[in-house]
């Protein structure tokens, strides 16, 4: 049986969960680091004949989780998988609102966690399978607002254009060698998610773009979290994922 590897960050709920659960296949190794474990996976994963991990971590803290994926790594035989990903998929939207009235502590976490711990994450991923003989891949889940400016949104915008940019820098590093990795920072598109329910909650006189996000609701534009992390994975899977380092499902 051909066994593939999966490490998949944010994974209790949302387009996360969506993606573990397509993920937990027959001969799959599926790691999940989340703050929480969900029992679902794990009845799914017996389901499935698939291997479940799920480690509870603070993405906050991302040198110790990283540390803990680059040993786990390190502890597996080079051959055991005939492919492995990381799917960064984690994020936190910061205080919504202007950044003259943002709070330190607040914008801190949501950098730490949507762009600090998706590079200390790679980093690890690629240094500790750098010898493998297998095909890698580096999946980050950006966001159209990472290409396109938003007023009261400036720290979730800067940690995804960060993570656009610092996929490409990986991408030219990763071409030099043998056998590198391939890389892509995906925008999945508008998802039905409790990120949407926060942007449309967000107080008007904060939010200038608030009735945008309601439109999307009300409209339908929205894609379930299935949908999307389909639309996701089918990206993943294709010969030529990486092609382009910065990409979007709509494309």
């Amino acid at each position: 049986m051909t066994k593939h590897l999966f490490i998949l960050t944010g994974a209790s709920r949302g387009m996360g969960l969506a993606m573990a659960r397509q993920l937990l296949q027959p001969g799959n190794t599926l790691l999940c680091i989340s703050r929480s474990v969900n029992e679902t996976l794990t009845v799914q994963a017996k389901q499935a004949d698939a291997n479940l991990l799920q480690w509870t971590q603070d993405l906050a803290l991302g040198a110790r989780t990283s540390a803990r994926l680059e040993q786990w790594l390190l502890e597996q035989a080079a051959n055991s998988f005939s492919s492995a990903t990381l799917i960064n998929n984690a994020g936190v939207i910061p205080r919504i609102g202007p950044l003259s009235e943002a709070d330190a502590d607040d914008l801190s976490h949501a950098l730490r966690v949507g762009l600090e711990a998706p590079m200390q994450l790679t980093s690890a991923f690629l240094r500790a399978t750098d010898n493998w003989a297998s095909q890698r891949k580096v999946l980050n889940i950006s966001s159209g607002l990472g290409r396109r400016a938003m007023a009261s949104q400036a720290g979730y915008c800067a940690a995804k254009a960060g993570m656009d940019h610092f996929t490409r820098c990986v991408a030219l590093e990763e071409l030099l060698k043998t056998n590198g990795a391939k890389l892509c920072s995906l925008a999945p598109g508008v998802i039905d998610t409790g990120m949407q329910e926060q942007l449309r909650a967000a107080p008007s006189n904060l939010f200038p773009d608030k009735s945008s996000f309601l439109n999307l609701k009300t409209s339908g534009s929205l894609s379930s979290p299935e949908e999307a992390a389909s639309r996701v994975l089918e990206v993943l899977m294709r010969t030529d994922f990486g092609l382009n380092p910065v990409a979007d499902v709509r494309d």
